[in-house]
C-alpha cells in the first residue's frame, strides 16, 4: 500500500490543474484563451446571424453579375456563376464547424473510452486495445481518408465528419491510457479501492476529473485537425459536392481558375477564414494547456 506523506499531498495539490469553477475562471483570465475565444466566436457567429437576414433569392445561381469584385451589393464579390461569395461564406462556415464538432466529439469520446478501459483494467483487454491503437497510428490516415471518401457516393457534411472522426480516436486513446496507467498507482485511487468503489466508479469519479482539462485541450486540437482535413479532402474533389464548406469554396474557385482570372476575392475569402479559425483554435488550445499543465503554469 502506498504511503502518502503530508508534504507529498501538498505537492500533488499544487501540481493539479484547477477544477470546476476555478478552472473556468482561470481559463477566462488566460490571455491566449480569451483572445482565441473572441476571434473564434466572431468568425463563427457572424455568418450564422448574417444567414438569417439574407434574402433566399440571393442564394440562387445568377442572382448577381458574374465575376464582379467586392461592392456594396456583394460585399465579398461574386463568383463565375453569379453567386455571392458572402452568401456562400454564410453557408460554408457553419458546415465546416459542424464537421469539426462531430469529428472532434467522436474522436475524443471514443479515444477517452478506449484509453480509460485499456489503462485501468489491463490484461487481455489492454493488449487487444493497445494493438488496435498502434495499428491505427501506424497507418497513413490521409491515404485512408482519401480512399474512403472516394468510395462513398454522395458524401454529405455529416458523413464527411464521420469519416474523419474514424481516424481521430487513436492518438487521444494512447495519451489517456498512458495517464491512467500513472494515475491508478496514486494514493487516492488506492483509498477509493479500499472504500469499496468499483472499477467503473473509480474511472468516472476519481480518474476522469483529472483528465477533463486534457480532454478539453485535445478536443480543440481535434477540432482544428478535422476542419483542415475536410478542407484538404474537398480541395481534392472528395468533399460534399451538394453543400458548401470552406474547402468546397476553395475547390470551386480552383475549378473555375479563379487565380488565373485574377478573381482574388473568391479564393482569398475561404483561405483567410480558415486561417482565422485555425489561429483562434490554436490560441484556445494553448490557453487550455497553460491552465491545465502544471509545468506551464509554473513557468508563467
Amino acid at each position: 500500500m502506498t504511503v502518502v506523506t503530508g508534504q507529498d499531498q501538498i505537492a500533488a495539490e499544487e501540481t493539479q490543474a484547477p477544477k470546476g469553477r476555478g478552472f473556468i475562471r482561470s481559463l477566462l483570465r488566460n490571455r491566449n484563451f480569451a483572445i482565441g475565444l473572441i476571434i473564434f466566436l466572431t468568425v463563427a457567429l457572424i455568418p450564422v446571424f448574417a444567414r438569417m437576414s439574407i434574402d433566399p433569392a440571393t442564394r440562387r445561381t445568377g442572382a448577381f453579375p458574374a465575376r464582379q469584385p467586392p461592392s456594396a451589393e456583394a460585399p465579398l464579390g461574386t463568383e463565375a456563376l453569379g453567386q455571392s461569395v458572402y452568401v456562400q461564406l454564410t453557408e460554408a462556415v457553419p458546415n465546416s464547424l459542424q464537421v469539426g464538432l462531430i469529428a472532434a466529439t467522436m474522436g475524443t469520446v471514443l479515444g477517452a473510452i478506449v484509453g480509460f478501459v485499456s489503462g485501468y483494467f489491463g490484461g487481455a483487454v489492454d493488449t487487444l486495445l493497445r494493438i488496435s491503437i498502434d495499428v491505427f497510428l501506424s497507418v497513413p490516415s490521409l491515404l485512408f481518408l482519401v480512399l474512403i471518401a472516394a468510395l462513398v457516393r454522395g458524401v454529405s457534411v455529416q458523413s464527411m465528419a464521420l469519416i474523419i472522426g474514424l481516424f481521430a480516436w487513436a492518438w487521444p486513446a494512447r495519451q489517456v491510457r498512458a495517464q491512467v496507467l500513472s494515475l491508478k498507482e496514486r494514493g487516492f485511487v488506492e483509498i477509493a479501492r479500499l472504500s469499496g468503489m468499483s472499477g467503473l466508479e473509480i474511472v468516472f469519479f476519481e480518474l476522469m476529473p483529472h483528465m477533463l482539462p486534457w480532454l478539453g485541450a485535445n478536443f480543440v486540437n481535434a477540432f482544428i485537425a478535422a476542419i483542415l482535413a475536410e478542407a484538404g479532402l474537398s480541395i481534392l474533389g472528395l468533399g460534399p459536392q451538394g453543400e458548401m464548406t470552406l474547402g468546397m469554396m476553395i475547390y470551386w474557385s480552383n475549378n473555375y481558375s479563379a487565380m488565373l482570372l485574377d478573381l482574388w476575392w473568391w479564393w482569398v475569402t475561404p483561405v483567410v477564414t480558415l486561417i482565422l479559425l485555425s489561429f483562434s483554435l490554436y490560441l484556445i488550445h494553448l490557453g487550455f494547456d497553460e491552465v491545465s499543465n502544471p509545468r506551464m503554469r509554473a513557468e508563467g
